[in-house]
């Protein structure tokens, strides 16, 4: 079995170290860069299975790097935050931006380890499923379609991510049910959720603003207090 290739991008010398250190230790290959720069150079070379990411990095920043590896080198790969920064505004930021994780330092390992392999499983889940579903989906305006992973307003299509994809389609599949964070962290990210995690609210919010930006006049996601998100 091919091992898995983690890109390392970390200016701190012994952290990226320490980082490369624990991966190979656990099996994994690794691509090492100390600025973000390096990053994108090394990414127009090869592409890893998953981008370990400082945000606090010489040249190009962190979040400079999110957005070229989403809109410019339009590849779909897990970035996973790791950043001392633990404002939630810059972890709100860094997922709407395109990240799919986001771990404060310090750090423990095995939490790194855990957060890495939930999201290659998840992604390889997703690269290896077979397209059965040819159902289009209808809610209000809403339009989506399994097959091809699109989601449209009126003709419009809809610019998500992969994980803002796959808890719509979990929504619209079952538009009465309330499905609580928890659920929605299991079922989308395939791992262990951790109860302060705001990952599921920032999607959520990225999807209330990307719907409402094609249907500004109607609700789309109610949020249900104290238990989670439904159909409107």
């Amino acid at each position: 079995m091919d091992r898995h290739k983690i890109l390392i991008v970390e200016d701190d010398t012994d952290i990226n170290r320490l980082l490369q250190r624990i991966l190979v230790q656990d099996g994994y290959d690794t691509i090492q860069a100390f600025s973000g720069t390096e990053a994108k150079l090394l990414l127009g070379l090869e592409t890893p299975d998953l981008i370990l990411l400082d945000l606090m990095l010489p040249g190009m920043s962190g979040e400079e790097l999110i957005t070229s590896v989403r809109e410019e080198l339009k590849l779909d790969l897990p970035i996973l935050v790791l950043s001392a920064r633990a404002g939630l505004e810059t972890k709100v930021a860094a997922l709407k931006g395109g990240a799919d994780d986001y771990l404060t330092k310090p750090f423990e390992p095995e939490e790194v380890l855990a957060r890495v392999y939930a999201a290659l499983r998840r992604y390889k889940i997703e690269a290896g499923k077979p397209e059965k579903d040819t159902e289009v989906y209808r809610y209000k305006k809403l339009r989506l379609h399994p097959d091809s992973r699109k989601a449209e307003i009126g003709g419009q299509e809809l610019p998500l991510t992969m994980h803002e994809y796959d808890i719509l389609y979990l929504l619209i599949k079952d538009p009465e049910k309330v499905y609580s964070r928890e659920h929605l962290y299991e079922q989308v990210w395939k791992g262990g959720y951790y109860g302060e995690d705001n990952t599921v609210n920032v999607h959520i919010s990225n999807l209330r603003r990307k719907i409402a930006a094609a249907d500004p006049e109607d609700e789309y996601i109610r949020t249900v207090w104290g238990i989670g998100f439904k159909m409107a």
